[in-house]
């Protein structure tokens, strides 16, 4: 089992698409980290010696930013945002989307599961 910044990587996967499981790790970088480590992108983690997987555990660590690390940047910045009163702290203190989508219709998934709300009474 390859344990890399604190995470079970999936052993039956090729290595390029196992090291996306870490945080912080997309395609583009899991490239540039099989890459650097010289490795076959399409190896099965399961496949890996205790040096490659040391390897790929050295050059995560020494030049990217995963992880705990990260989430406590990304929340940095939005507690930032938070403190300074901006449209989009105000925004992510209510669960709203931040970027000027319409919010009428849709953005069920930042608002979570839609609460009826009764019609009026049509006057007679």
């Amino acid at each position: 089992m390859a344990r890399i910044a604190g995470v079970d990587l999936p052993k039956d996967k090729a290595v390029i698409y196992g090291l996306r499981s870490i945080y912080g790790v997309g395609p583009k970088k899991a490239d540039e980290i099989v890459d650097k480590a010289g490795l076959d992108p399409r190896t099965k983690i399961r496949d890996l010696s205790e040096e490659q997987v040391g390897q790929l555990r050295n050059i995560i660590d020494s030049d990217y930013i995963v992880e705990g690390d990260l989430r406590r940047d990304v929340f940095s910045n939005i507690r930032r945002l938070f403190e300074i009163n901006c449209y989009r702290g105000l925004r992510h203190r209510r669960g709203l989307p931040t970027r000027g989508q319409n919010t009428r219709t849709n953005s069920r998934s930042r608002k979570g599961k839609a609460k009826t709300v009764a019609g009026k009474k049509k006057a007679v």
